[in-house]
């Protein structure tokens, strides 16, 4: 396998899921901020034009962020990640659905519509008057989910899974692009102190990070 990769923080996610497996994949970086992956030789590869993506020893290449991490899991299926049972993996899939329906779209789809609207708006179509009501939207989610969180130290419980990464990663680079976490919502503020303390947070951002002060 080759993990095909860039700055940003849907790849992060991939790269901080490889290093709580322990998995050191060979690499390819695309240069996302100048716009490769719109370019025909990566669409060639990837239509949908997204990074990350994964190439497998025979060639065929996936995508998609979650699609990914599910297929590491299968084939490296510890540490789990996701889940280790049928009721773990349909516990922790609610989750990352939610987490992804009600907050990451929102605030990514807010940053391209906003604060990277120069970058964006030649490559997806940007809704402006959409991001302030996708930043309120996104931030009632948190609220919503800080209250479900209590004393929990992770999202599906007491075991870190997919979608503390996947929120984690989104928080984290939100916070520099006009979305910062609410101080006052103090589980949530504790759960990213603690995914911030792991050694695969530091490990998975990117070198380009502290160039374009963003964290991804």
């Amino acid at each position: 396998m080759k993990l095909i990769h860039s700055f940003g923080p849907n790849p992060r996610v991939v790269r901080m899921f490889l290093a709580e497996k322990g998995l050191n994949l060979p690499s390819e970086e695309v240069d996302i901020l100048a716009g490769a992956n719109r370019q025909e030789g990566f669409l060639s590869r990837n239509p949908g034009g997204q990074s990350p993506a994964l190439e497998l020893d025979d060639g065929t290449v996936i995508a998609e962020t979650a699609v990914i991490c599910e297929y590491v899991e299968e084939k490296h299926p510890t540490p789990v990640l996701i889940g280790s049972t049928a009721e773990e993996r349909a516990h922790a899939r609610t989750w990352q659905r939610r987490v992804e329906l009600g907050i990451t779209e929102f605030v990514y789809n807010a940053f391209r519509y906003s604060e990277g609207y120069e970058m964006f708006k030649n490559r997806v179509h940007c809704i402006p008057v959409a991001a302030p009501e996708m930043k309120v939207a996104a931030q009632e989610k948190l609220a919503w989910l800080d209250g479900l969180m209590g004393s929990k130290p992770f999202i599906c419980g007491d075991a870190i899974r997919f979608v503390d990464i996947t929120l984690y990663c989104c928080l984290d680079f939100a916070k520099d692009v006009g979305q910062p976490l609410n101080p006052e919502l103090k589980n949530l503020t504790a759960w990213f102190q603690r995914m911030d303390a792991r050694p695969s947070a530091a490990a998975s951002l990117h070198p380009a990070s502290g160039q374009v002060k963003m964290r991804g």
